[in-house]
């Protein structure tokens, strides 16, 4: 059973880290949960700030539902980083439900995402429960922005972005789990919303974004689909939503790129056996060491949501800095809420649905990792 009202599950990675960071910084105890207790503890001495005025537990713990349903007893809420979660998530999820926990993770696995709104999106508002994936810089920025421009009435479409900008060199602050999860997207749909019917973006799809923030068009990808898609597929405001990530200065999206295409014309046809050791090959040939610290001074973030109505056109635009560490603010900021019980959804719903896309926006603006604004088009 948690001793506190958070658990932090995956507690030895990277973003399970910087969760920590902020909890600690608003001094919410948490437990710490992991397959890995030795592991959890080198981490966290090595990583988390300020861990000597910390109030938290670790528990080591076997990936199931029975065990981690358990373990969950006497919390209130799950910030689960532990991915791929199209291979891990759903055990969470249905643990998280027996224990009776709000979930909350990082991804923006679309197979995943869909599969928990449909598996137990229902039974978590029955419970009064929020599932909510997706709190994470990649997502939640572009949300806010994509929110702030539907404060235009009339606008029903959008075409969202979200470009960084850091190291020249390297895997862009990539870690062992999330590139996992990237690889693992090439086994399912990458959809987005057109005209009320979600559909999927061809293979090999790209975008070169042109935006004022940079001399030159971002190489793109649709990263999956993002979780927007699936957050505006039952917006009724919502007709058409088309959303795409990408790194300036940096060659990793190409390279992520050609090695989709490998995967359709070598890899797609073949056995999931054989995929799964195509994929563990992949992880270990480009996945770095744990990336060090974020910098402000060089990691930056342009997201951008551009609406259309029949006439009205609308750019919002959301300008940050360290996506990493502003991931674990977004978690930090929805457990504030769920510890309060103070939430404007339950079930299946996205940070900005459940906590408003303006709360969140205030709380990375007064820590200085986010600023928005907003202009006519």
């Amino acid at each position: 059973m948690a001793k506190y009202p958070v658990v932090i599950y995956g507690a030895s990675g990277y973003t399970g880290m910087l969760i920590m960071d902020w909890l600690i910084d608003q001094d919410i105890p948490f437990t710490a949960v992991g397959r890995s207790a030795a592991r959890i503890k080198e981490m966290m001495a090595e990583r988390v700030v300020r861990l000597e005025s910390a109030r938290y537990d670790i528990v080591e713990v076997n990936h199931n539902v029975e065990e981690l349903s358990k373990v969950f007893q006497g919390s209130k809420v799950v910030c689960n980083t532990v991915g791929p979660f199209v291979n891990f998530g759903l055990t969470t999820v249905e643990a998280c439900l027996r224990a009776g926990c709000h979930y909350i993770d990082t991804t923006g696995e679309q197979g995943f995402i869909r599969n928990a709104r449909d598996q137990f999106g229902e039974l978590f508002r029955q419970a009064g429960l929020l599932l909510s994936p997706s709190l994470a810089y990649m997502y939640t920025y572009s949300e806010i922005a994509a929110e702030l421009a539907l404060e235009t009435p009339g606008i029903d479409a959008l075409e969202t972005a979200a470009l960084s900008r850091g190291p020249r060199t390297g895997a862009a602050g990539v870690t062992v789990g999330s590139t996992a999860s990237i690889f693992e997207l090439f086994r399912s749909p990458q959809c987005y919303l057109w005209e009320n019917e979600m559909m999927e973006h061809p293979s090999g799809t790209s975008f070169n974004i042109t935006s004022p923030d940079f001399m030159q068009p971002v190489f793109s990808l649709p990263w999956g689909g993002t979780a927007l898609p699936i957050y505006m597929e039952r917006d009724p405001r919502v007709r058409s939503c088309v959303s795409a990530v990408g790194f300036y200065d940096n060659n990793v999206m190409r390279l992520v790129h050609g090695i989709g295409e490998k995967w359709e014309t070598e890899y797609k046809d073949l056995p999931v056996e054989q995929q799964d050791g195509v994929i563990a090959q992949l992880v270990e040939s480009t996945t770095p060491a744990m990336p060090p610290r974020e910098r402000t001074t060089l990691q930056r973030t342009v997201d951008f949501a551009i609406g259309r109505g029949q006439l009205a056109a609308v750019r919002a635009t959301v300008r940050g800095i360290t996506p990493y560490i502003a991931t674990g603010a977004i978690q930090a900021a929805a457990v504030i809420r769920l510890l309060d019980d103070d939430m404007q959804a339950v079930g299946f719903a996205s940070g900005c649905k459940a906590f408003g896309h303006r709360y969140l926006l205030g709380f990375l603006e007064q820590r200085g990792l986010a600023r928005a604004t907003v202009e006519e088009l």
